[in-house]
């Protein structure tokens, strides 16, 4: 008897440990295994994982750390987020309660009159009844004997942990555009300034052709040519006024909250793209290393999770469901007598559910489960795929920045040249105002795209930074990233 209830104790914790959930596998990595620019695996020097790398210590200028720092306390996007995480968590208290009984206390009082004639207590007269109880009670208690409810937790679980790697995820690239957008205020800052100077050479050469007219030296076509590129030079400077003003709100826009004023005294004091800070030189590492780098390639590995134990759920819902309802208390028709020797009493209630006949049901919801899960590795594939195209794109411009940057600086300084010396024959008049309106636009352009290209430059960093999975941490610590 002993070795029977053994045994049939032994099959019981056996099946309670039962899970239907196959057995999980890393989909393969689909992407080429080496950047196509040939990036070294490892650091390099003084380079660095971006990973490893708080966003103070790359963003070294302290306005854009105050920025970022607001950024991250007020942005409207980053607390939806952070409560989603919340929301995931009590939903998956909720769905591993389900393993553990729920017991309740109850008390009760019931009356009932029933006609003397059908009472059989032999009287006429309606019979008045009173029935007390008290007692704990364990309501339909789901043995998860197949893993069902275990299955539906883990879902729970991988849905928690997906929605905290989302919220990493969006604090990255929070920060990106909150320095992405202060840098573009600073470009178009620098712009506004190249354009009101050039309002002002301009100004200055249309008096200047004006007083050679009235002396005879000049046409009433060179005044003309000389207006038209004033006029021109002052629609550029509102243009960029505007913009200044616009990149202004979505700066504010991104932080979430009314810039202090200490901070816009800073931010309007004389500034621009050749005062800010170089950024950390990168390490690219190799395509695998943004499996564990990058929260959203985390977050989709745990949403695949999540639907992979949803078909162990699925499973078990072919198998028979044991529920248990027991109660245990005292009863008494009198409460004077509700504690009284020979009061107590217990219920005990099994239930199996055997499913026969569903037309189909569970086969369909577990089919159901399996295409999603196969849509969930298409994502995660595609997840991946995306962040290996941000990484290598970035890679390949940075590669080419530097050089285009000399070229560009170069172009400038030769055109200031020409401008100066077709001004310089312009007033000696030797030359025609044509050429120094030439010169002029020329320099004008090339100011305005030099600028551009710093930012670009500037701003490609950044994205690499966020690509290679840098931003969520403030400060650079030791630890890995992998297990968070």
């Amino acid at each position: 008897m002993r070795r029977c209830s053994a045994s049939w104790l032994a099959l019981f914790f056996g099946l309670a440990g039962c899970s239907l959930i196959p057995d999980y596998h890393r989909p393969e990595l689909p992407v080429a295994s080496h950047w196509s620019d040939g990036a070294d695996a490892a650091p390099v020097g003084s380079q660095r994982l971006a990973a490893d790398l708080g966003w103070r210590d790359f963003f070294t200028d302290p306005v854009a750390q105050e920025l970022i720092a607001l950024s991250l306390a007020n942005n409207r996007d980053l607390r939806v987020a952070a409560l989603n995480v919340a929301q995931a968590q009590a939903q998956y208290r909720a769905d591993r309660a389900g393993l553990f009984p729920t017991i309740d206390a109850n008390a009760g009082l019931t009356r009932s009159v029933i006609p003397g004639d059908v009472s059989g207590f032999g009287t006429t007269a309606p019979v008045s009844i009173r029935d007390y109880s008290l007692g704990l009670g364990v309501v339909s208690w789901e043995l998860d004997l197949f893993g069902r409810i275990r299955s539906q937790a883990r879902q729970a679980e991988e849905t928690y942990l997906s929605d905290a790697e989302t919220q990493l995820s969006t604090q990255i690239s929070l920060v990106a555009e909150v320095s992405s957008a202060y840098l573009t205020w600073l470009a178009d800052r620098d712009a506004l300034a190249v354009s009101q100077d050039t309002v002002k050479a301009q100004a200055d050469s249309l008096r200047l052709t004006q007083l050679k007219v009235a002396h005879g030296s000049a046409t009433a076509q060179d005044v003309a040519q000389a207006e038209t590129t004033l006029r021109s030079a002052e629609a550029s400077a509102a243009q960029f006024t505007r913009q200044v003003a616009q990149d202004m709100d979505e700066v504010v826009f991104l932080v979430g909250t009314p810039l202090p004023e200490e901070l816009q005294a800073r931010m309007n004091a004389e500034r621009g793209l050749d005062r800010e800070p170089t950024f950390p030189d990168l390490a690219a590492g190799l395509p695998a290393d943004l499996l564990e780098r990058r929260p959203d390639i985390r977050a989709a590995e745990h949403t695949l999770m999540g639907a992979n134990a949803n078909i162990g759920a699925a499973r078990a819902a072919f198998f028979p469901k044991i529920s248990l309802t027991t109660n245990g208390g005292v009863a008494s028709s009198g409460l004077s007598h509700l504690f009284g020797p020979g009061h107590g009493s217990w219920t005990f209630e099994p239930t199996v559910t055997v499913p026969i006949f569903d037309a189909g049901q569970n086969f369909a919801n577990l089919d159901i489960a399996k295409i999603e899960a196969r849509t969930e590795i298409a994502d995660y594939e595609k997840t991946i795929q995306s962040a290996f195209h941000d990484v290598s794109d970035a890679l390949a411009a940075r590669s080419t920045y530097a050089s285009q940057l000399a070229a560009e600086r170069a172009l400038v300084d030769a055109d200031g040249r020409f401008y100066h010396l077709a001004d310089m024959r312009f007033r000696a008049g030797v030359d025609t105002y044509l050429n120094v309106l030439i010169a002029q636009n020329s320099l004008f352009s090339a100011q305005l795209t030099l600028i551009n290209l710093k930012l670009t430059t500037m701003q490609n960093a950044v994205t690499l930074y966020k690509a290679l999975g840098g931003g969520w941490q403030e400060h650079s610590t030791q630890a890995s990233v992998v297990g968070r």
